[in-house]
């Protein structure tokens, strides 16, 4: 049996016994995501939503920054917050630096660029359909982004899984921001790094197993919510026509 085999063999036994060392890592990997997505999402949702249907001086200038802040790398990201929590930093008086805490802003901020900039388009998409009929009726950008969002739950809900997914694959920031200190700041992604480096394979594996498959049931789940709004809009067409 080659190295490979070996330690693809050795990373499964470390699923299947259960291994703490390694779920444990698992869990705060997705503890650590799942806080910063709903940071995230609560206010992107919400600004993406008014900016899908707000029309003012400089929103081109809002919009081109804001795809910009897309292609932000993550240690870039990690780097800003490290100098607002560091101990000379704005912030070092909260003392989060190298937290879970500090881990869970720095993919909050990552995140939130691309769920305000899905949510823009999917909401002005929206507006672009339905917007004349909800102005005509007196309805505000506000309430008319409320509706509209409402209106697009299905893909709404594709953009949080979304943003899920870019959180808990991402390492640069975590890296950064977290120092990877094992049993308190080590996530799955630097705990892959860390492990490779050291030469330790069949847990590094064993993590990357976990991460892919959860990245494909992701992607599975956003395939089959596509096709969930695919048939109910079809439903909804074919009840309108009769």
């Amino acid at each position: 049996m080659n190295s490979i085999s070996a330690s693809a063999l050795a990373a499964w036994q470390l699923i299947s016994a259960g291994d703490s060392s390694l779920w444990a890592v698992v869990v705060r990997s997705l503890s650590v995501s799942a806080c910063a997505c709903l940071l995230a999402c609560s206010a992107g949702l919400v600004l993406g939503a008014w900016l899908g249907t707000a029309r003012f001086t400089g929103r081109g200038g809002v919009l081109t920054l804001l795809n910009t802040l897309l292609a932000l790398p993550s240690v870039v990201v990690g780097l800003l917050v490290y100098l607002l929590l560091s101990r000379s930093g704005p912030l070092g008086f909260l003392g989060w630096l190298f937290s879970f805490k500090a881990m869970v802003v720095a993919q909050a901020i990552l995140v939130l660029p691309m769920v305000m900039a899905l949510t823009r388009q999917t909401v002005e998409d929206a507006e672009n359909t339905h917007g004349e009929q909800l102005r005509s009726l007196g309805a505000k950008p506000l309430l008319r982004s409320l509706i509209l969002a409402w209106d697009e739950r299905f893909a709404l809900l594709m953009v949080l899984i979304t943003a899920f997914g870019r959180a808990v694959s991402e390492v640069g920031a975590v890296m950064v921001v977290g120092g990877n200190i094992e049993g308190f700041t080590r996530v799955m992604t630097t705990s892959i790094a860390l492990e490779t480096s050291k030469g330790d394979l069949p847990l590094a594996l064993g993590l990357g197993m976990i991460l892919l498959t959860l990245v494909l049931l992701l992607n599975a789940l956003i395939t089959l919510l596509r096709r969930w709004r695919e048939r109910a809009d079809q439903v909804l067409t074919l009840g309108v026509a009769a």
